[in-house]
Formats: structure tokens, C-alpha cells, sequence
């Protein structure tokens, strides 16, 4: 008994003639017959009571009808369901991100698009540190990161999209002496104590360039996981933050932003996910976030 027999037979029960539900279904007639003797040979008895006036459905044939109707019902919720998921939908894309990604407004554009476009299928957001979202897209605990690109991201089975990049500038409390000036260079810092994000290796860009300009290795105080940690750090006086410049649109008490006049210091924010990526609504929150605002239809 499959779902092409049942539609037969519920064919021919609410037409109660087997030359119109013929028609309805767009076969001839000795075959419609065909199959619903086979569906009565399977089952083990008579579905319909037949003369040469009308079709009647047995008492079996009752129960059938009943059943069939539920199967085929419910047979049309699974496709529809599994169309739904395999374009996104239905389901859930696990997002990680970097507090960066935040400030700078790219994860919240890349929300708001898709939501808009897939409301029905879910977001899960959390703030994972930079250092652990490699691992936790390689274990499936997320879907997508937002993090800072500060090297070593290349990945076997992930990919990497950059999708931000920003000037960097010196975050400071409120009373440092670098307050004073409008813009302040690298060497006006070469001798402060710097606050860095843990994510950020030897071999990273941005230290390279401090590297390269104070011709020693920086004065590293603290190392934070997280934006909100560095800044809070920078704030309290502990010393100084390079930040995207996206983050002074964010007023934090305590808290003072200034330029550098360095043109080779800069901070990118990347979107990574797993190259092999089979779920629909992650596939198609990555095709959305990859499609630019004017290439879309309102």
C-alpha cells in the first residue's frame, strides 16, 4: 500500500464513480480499477461495493477512508516541513560571536536581514570568546562566528568570509594624560602598558606593526577575552586598548577613544562557517548575509 493507492481510493470514495475519479486523476479507468483491486488483494478484502449504478464503500472501506485521509494529510505536513527546511525555513542557525561583532553592526544587519526574509525559522545568539569558536564550529555547537581576525583562522573544513574592517583606535580612562591630545601616534603609547584581547597571537598584524615601530616587544599588561573586558580594563585605568573604531559609537563610562595617525592599523571582523554546511536555514542565513542590501527585492 503506498500514498499513490490511497489517493486512488479516496478518489474514488468522494466520487463514488469510478469514470470520474478517472478523470479527476488523469488515468484511464481499467487502471484505476487495476489498483484498487490491488489495494483490496493487499488489505485482504472489498473496499467498495460495486453495481452497475453506483460505488458504495464497504464497512472496511469506511475505516479506510477515514485512514487515508489522515495519512495523506499528514504525508503532505512532512513535505511541505522538509521543503520548508531544506530553504531555510524552518530551523535554527547557532550563532557565536565576538563582542566586536556587535559594535561594529555587521551581526546585527546580518539578524535583522534574515529575519526579515525567514521568520519563521530560529536564531540562537551567544557571546563565545574568539579563542573558542574555531573549536566550537568544528564540534557543530554552533553555526556561524563573528569574530576578530587576529591570524591563525585558516582551518581545514572551515570558511572564512571577511565582512568588516576598521581603523583601530587607543582606548583610555578619562584621566589619562593621552587625553589631551586630539590624535596621538604609536610612539606616544611605546612606553604604556597595553591591553590586549586573548585571542591575539605573537603573530598577530596589529603587534607585528607595534613590533615594527617601537623596535622591542610591547608592554603587554592584561590579556581579555572578551570587548567588554577590555574595555572595562582600559577604563579602570589599567593601561591602553586598541579597539575597532566602530566601538567608540558606544558610550562607556569612564571611557575615552582617540585616533592613531598610523595608516597599517586597522581591525577586521570575520564571518566563518563550516565549508560543508547541509543545513537549509544556515545555508540560507550564509547566502543572505552574502547578498548585498541593493541586490535584494523588497
Amino acid at each position: 500500500m503506498d500514498l499513490r493507492q490511497l489517493r486512488y481510493f479516496l478518489a474514488v470514495a468522494e466520487e463514488a464513480h469510478f469514470g470520474r475519479a478517472a478523470e479527476r486523476l488523469h488515468i484511464v479507468q481499467p487502471a484505476l480499477s487495476m489498483q484498487i483491486k490491488a489495494l483490496e488483494d493487499e488489505l485482504g478484502g472489498p473496499l467498495f461495493v460495486r453495481t452497475s449504478r453506483k460505488v458504495e464503500l464497504t464497512a472496511a472501506g469506511e475505516v479506510l477512508l477515514i485512514e487515508a485521509r489522515r495519512t495523506l494529510e499528514q504525508a503532505e505536513r512532512a513535505r511541505v516541513a522538509v521543503q520548508d527546511s531544506l530553504s531555510g525555513q524552518l530551523g535554527t542557525v547557532r550563532i557565536g560571536f565576538a563582542g566586536n561583532a556587535v559594535f561594529s553592526g555587521q551581526l546585527v544587519t546580518d539578524l535583522h536581514r534574515f529575519h526579515r526574509a525567514y521568520p519563521h525559522a530560529g536564531l540562537e545568539v551567544v557571546e563565545v570568546p574568539p579563542q573558542e569558536q574555531l573549536d566550537a564550529l568544528l564540534a557543530g555547537r554552533i553555526d556561524v562566528a563573528y569574530c576578530p581576525d587576529h591570524g591563525g583562522l585558516a582551518t581545514p573544513g572551515l570558511d572564512v568570509v571577511q565582512v568588516g574592517e576598521w581603523p583601530l583606535l587607543a582606548a583610555m580612562a578619562t584621566d589619562h594624560p593621552l587625553t589631551s591630545r586630539v590624535h596621538i601616534g604609536l610612539s606616544d603609547i611605546a612606553a604604556q602598558p597595553l591591553i590586549i584581547y586573548s585571542a591575539q597571537e605573537d603573530s598577530d598584524g596589529v603587534l607585528d606593526v607595534l613590533r615594527a615601530e617601537f623596535g622591542r616587544e610591547p608592554v603587554i599588561a592584561h590579556r581579555a577575552s572578551n570587548t567588554l573586558s577590555v574595555v572595562a580594563l582600559a577604563a579602570a585605568g589599567l593601561g591602553v586598548a586598541l579597539v575597532p573604531a566602530s566601538l567608540a559609537e558606544i558610550a562607556m563610562p569612564g571611557m575615552t577613544y582617540r585616533a592613531i595617525m598610523h595608516p597599517a592599523l586597522s581591525a577586521s571582523l570575520v564571518r566563518i562557517n563550516r565549508s560543508d554546511e547541509t543545513t537549509g536555514a544556515v545555508r540560507a542565513y550564509l547566502a543572505l548575509a552574502d547578498t548585498p542590501e541593493d541586490g535584494l527585492d523588497d
